[in-house]
Order: C-alpha cells, then structure tokens, then sequence
C-alpha cells in the first residue's frame, strides 16, 4: 500500500476490524497496517480515531537544549551497538523511515512503500526533492546503495545483516543477486526469495542511519556530508558532543512541518552514577535526561524537572555465553548449567530490587505480550534445590561464575540480584563491575554479563538480532539450528495469530536450552526542566531530537 493511492492493503481492514473487537491493541494495530505501508492518518481513519498532533506543534524556532548523555565514538553506522551514537549522528544522518510512540511506522527519507500480499516484494518510494547537505540529489541509488550495505555480513559488527537476512546470499555475505533492484530515479524494488514481514521495522532502528556515496567512517566529522538539518560542531568522548543548524542546507523537513526547531543541540556526559546527573540538574547544568532510573526518578521531580514514561519492550539479560571459554573449558555450554541458572532466580525478586518494581515480570524468552504474536508459555520453574542438583550433575557445583555488568544504578542493582539470588541457591558466584567506558568495548563477549536491549515492535525482530546463529549481536553464543529455521518461517507469517504457533515453538526452545536470564520488561523514564515540548521519551530510544523544542 503506498501513501499516494487509495489502495488499501487487505491486511490492513482485517487488522481494523481486530482492533475494533479488542483483539488487538491500538499500537498493535498501528504497526502491523503502516508497516504495510498504509498511513498513519488512514490507519486511524480505519478505526474511526483521530490521529494524535504532533510533537512539537507549539514550539518556537531557535534556541538551545543541553542533555546529559553517555557521549560515545562515532563509526559506521551499520556497527552502531548504542542509541547515543545515532543521537548525535541523527543530526545529518538520517533515516528512511521512522517508528513512533503510537506503533506507527512513518516516512522520512521515503515518501511511501508499498508491500505485496505475501511480503515478498516491497516498493520504495524515495521522497523527491531530498538533497545532500553538498547539493547533491538524494535518488533511489543512495537508497539502494544503503540496503546492499547493509546487507554485506563482511562488514565486523554489522547488525543491519541480521534484519536483511532474506535477502543475503549465504554463499557470499553480500545481497542477492537481483534482490536490490532500481526502478527509476525515485523508485526501489526489493524482490525477496521468501517472504519477510520485518524489513519496514528493521529500516526504522538506530543502526539504519543512510549515509552519502563514499562514505568514509573514519572522517564522518571531517566530512559530514548527510541529509539532516544539523551538523557536527565538536565531539569528545566522554566529556560532550555538539550539533548546530546547518544554515546553508534547505532542509526537506521544513516544508513538511517536521521541526528542527533548535540552533543547538549539546550532549553531556556526566558518567553512569544518577547522582551526578541530578547535581547538573539541580546546577542547571543540563536541561533534560537521556533516561532517568530508579530512585532518581522521584529525586528530579523533587527539583521540579517534568517527566514523561511509556510501558515499552525494553529490557535486560544476564547471559551465559555457550562459546565462552574460561581455563580451558566452556562451563556454559552445558544445558544443565544454564537451565541450572534459571531455576535459580526468582524473576519477580530481580524486577523488585533491580529495576523497584518499575515494569511487568518477564520468562526468560525475550519476546511478551506487548508483541503482536507472543504465545503463553510458561517458563522454566523456579526451583533453587533442583538448580543445585543440576549444576552438580553437571559436574559444575563448585565452579566460580564471574557476572560482569556495567558501574551504573540499574543494570548493577539487577545483576546484584541475580548474583544474590544464585549464591543463595549455592552458586559459587564472583561479580565483577566494570566502568561504562571500558565495558562496552567487548560486550558480546564476556562469559557471563549483562546487557540492556531496546523494545523492537516485532516479536521476530529480537530473536534474530540476539539469539539467530552468528548474528553480530549475538551474545549468548546461541547457534540451533532448529531455531533459525523455525525463525525464518515465523517472519514469513504476516498473520499474528497464524504466527503465534511457531513462536509457541521459538519460546519454548528459548526456554529448554536456558539460553538467557531475561527477567523483566522495562517502563521508561525520561525528566526535563519545565519550557520544552516534544521531548517525550522514545518506545525504543529512537533519536527524534528533530521534535524538540522550546515551548512557544
């Protein structure tokens, strides 16, 4: 369904008539019908709903916000492993589309897309008039330029392979042959070998920034050559980054009413202690929080500061790694020990110290209601006595299990509480807490850590990211092949309900192998100082920073 015709993708009434009896949820139903490329204004015109205003609608041109934010090194966007880098790269780097709030999927850099019944030809309509911030026309060659990029598995860390795995051929890494095909000037044909209902999903996270022909990821601030409204002023790691307008660029956004309303945008990176955050603020040093946790988020609101929150698919793993080894041996690749793992922690317990109780109780299979085709299965039983027995079965009971995790509020308290939990079952168990920016350099590999993962709104888009053989992202060192296939065939199903019967079987193998600790679902805190609109939290910390503003 493109956003130029009155064409309505037969999917999309069907999913309006679920919405309508209360089968499906209003983000539910906003994602699945603009994914198939029906608007957001006809999708709720569907449903007889009038679509919200946007962010921002009251704000005033110029000005400058100030947020504190780990402020990480830029690379190639494809490797970005961390939002905060697309939050400073999103300023001239932008997106084809992008994900909202509501569920919906929303054109940026498109104009519109159109997705064939069986998912497997899609059609990308590339928004005329769209420049470079050098002059030169944006056309469906920088588009199908990106989208063969981002399908080279060649690339180290290139985690936008895993979400175009359909159309990569496996002998060479690299796009299929006549899978990526141009049209014309402003048109995009990607012709799939099997059908894939996640690509749309997959074009709007962080790592799907589009960048100009010879891009160069060593000089992207010596040469910031992008479609957005903003460039680099400055950048050091650690300390603070900086965008100002690009006053020489015409900027498509403007005539679409999109915003870039500041002159100023400057990220400030107090470390990873919430303590230190609330002191800027309370110094009016910064004006907003990237996030705020814990605690701290009664702390700010005490100073004043305004907050926003929404209940979101993000969450947290402590994780064995299967292929790590440690003395010479692979202690978690025994199924015994990591099922040993899970029977040992109460994950209410982990939800109530680790996150004070701020979200709902996960089961360990990284996929929940709030996806469209999660099945009710029941994880693995709680069980410290049985745990013992199996990690002594094993032949495991008295090896030291060594938990990373990151010096921040969080992250630590909830692998504490894990850790806590396991010694209490009779784990032989070390933590070791490692600062933010030393931490994040070997994240996949640590034997045993814990790592924060965003909300994705596709119940198959996390298990291929984190949990599909060989995937860039894959932590756990999780390779079955069982799963992949099972995998491949759940993201051919556009029908959520016809779908929730192979995802029934991808929890459950989730569940038997004990591959991960996965103990909650997060909702997400974000405070400013009174004066500014449109700086709503993100489901999925998506950089939007175009819709902030000064309140009018």
């Amino acid at each position: 369904m493109t956003h130029e015709t009155t064409r309505i993708h037969p999917a999309a009434l069907m999913y309006a008539e679920e919405e309508k009896a209360g089968k499906l949820s209003r983000r539910e139903f906003l994602a699945r019908t603009t994914a198939l490329g029906v608007t957001a204004a006809t999708a709720y015109g569907l449903i007889g709903a009038a679509q919200p205003a946007q962010a921002g609608g009251h704000a005033q041109q110029g000005g400058t916000i100030r947020m504190q934010m780990e402020v990480r090194a830029l690379k190639d966007p494809r490797t970005f492993d961390w939002p905060q880098i697309a939050y400073f790269a999103h300023g001239w780097l932008e997106y084809l589309i992008e994900y909202n709030n509501d569920g919906s999927f929303a054109p940026m850099l498109l104009s519109s897309w159109d997705v064939n019944d069986d998912a497997t030809v899609y059609t990308l309509n590339v928004r005329p008039g769209v420049t470079w911030n050098d002059g030169t026309p944006f056309t469906a060659a920088d588009v199908a330029r990106n989208i063969e990029g981002w399908c080279d598995r060649n690339v180290e860390g290139n985690s936008m392979a895993g979400r175009f795995a359909v159309l990569i051929d496996d002998a060479t890494g690299t796009a299929i042959e006549g899978g990526i095909e141009i049209v014309d000037d402003l048109t995009v044909r990607l012709n799939l070998p099997a059908s894939d209902i996640s690509l749309i999903a997959g074009m709007s996270d962080y790592p799907a920034a589009v960048t100009p022909a010879n891009f160069d990821p060593e000089n992207m601030l010596g040469n910031p050559v992008g479609t957005g409204p903003y460039l680099p002023e400055g950048l050091e790691v650690g300390v603070r980054a900086t965008l100002v307008r690009n006053e020489g660029h015409d900027w498509w956004g403007y005539a679409e009413g999109k915003g870039a309303f500041l002159d100023r945008i400057e990220y400030i990176d107090y470390g990873t202690d919430p303590s230190a955050w609330v002191a800027a603020a309370a110094a009016d040093e910064v004006d907003m929080f990237y996030e705020t946790t814990g605690e701290f988020i009664e702390i700010i609101e005490g100073i004043g500061w305004e907050r926003t929150e929404i209940a979101s698919g993000a969450s947290i793993v402590i994780r064995p790694n299967q292929l790590a080894e440690v003395d010479g041996m692979t202690p978690y690749a025994d199924k015994r020990v990591r099922q040993a793992i899970a029977m040992a922690i109460d994950n209410n317990v982990v939800l109530e110290l680790g996150y004070n109780d701020r979200g709902e109780v996960a089961r360990n299979q990284h996929v929940g209601p709030m996806h469209p085709a999660w099945a009710d299965v029941p994880r693995i039983e709680y069980n410290p006595a049985r745990a013992l027995e199996l990690l002594t079965e094993a032949g495991m009971a008295d090896f030291e299990m060594d938990i990373v995790s990151i010096d921040d509020d969080w992250r630590k308290n909830t692998t504490d509480a894990v850790a806590a939990q396991l010694r209490d079952a009779g784990f032989n168990v070390k933590r070791t807490i490692i600062p933010g920016s030393t931490f994040w350099n070997d994240w996949t590999k640590y034997p045993f850590s814990s790592t924060d993962w965003n909300h994705r709104p596709l119940d198959t888009q996390i298990l291929g990211l984190a949990y599909r053989s060989g995937e860039a992202w894959n932590e756990s060192g999780f390779a079955n092949a069982e799963f992949d296939a099972l995998l491949a065939q759940a993201n051919a199903i556009a029908d959520a309900d016809a779908r929730r019967e192979v995802m029934a079987e991808l929890q459950q193998i989730m569940t038997d192998e004990g591959v991960t600790i996965q103990p909650y679902w997060r909702s997400l805190y974000r405070h400013a100082k009174p004066g500014f609109v449109g700086w709503d939290m993100h489901i999925a910390y998506l950089p939007q920073m175009y819709k902030v503003g000064l309140a009018a």
